[in-house]
């Protein structure tokens, strides 16, 4: 039984473009088969670059470099106090624990 008895069409074959005889010394531009259609999915996807680096990152493999210890710096010096007085005048601590104070902080509220 035939194509074209199943299903009522006959079957047409086309030539393509690239099966044309070319001409002597003439250049064509190189054939799109399946009409321009892009891979977008890999089987094998490139490694990102986070992976790329823990891959590839530099490993100990010498004795000496595995045993070797980290660095020892000396201690840091203490912190400065977070909050200091430039002078110790009454007067002046007084400003600033107003300045400081919660109470004045607080935006009056427009009644």
């Amino acid at each position: 039984m035939s194509t074209s008895a199943l299903f009522g069409a006959q079957l047409v074959a086309v030539r393509g473009p690239w099966a044309a005889p070319a001409s002597v010394g003439a250049r064509r531009a190189a054939p799109s088969y399946g009409g321009g259609l892009v891979i977008e999915c890999s089987s094998r996807p490139n490694k990102k670059a986070t992976a790329h680096h823990k891959k590839t990152r530099p490993r100990k493999t010498q004795p000496w470099d595995i045993k070797r210890k980290p660095t020892v710096y000396a201690p840091l010096p203490p912190l400065p106090p977070e909050w200091t007085f430039a002078s110790e005048d009454s007067s002046s601590s007084e400003v600033a624990q107003t300045a400081v104070s919660p109470s004045s902080a607080q935006s009056p509220s427009a009644d």
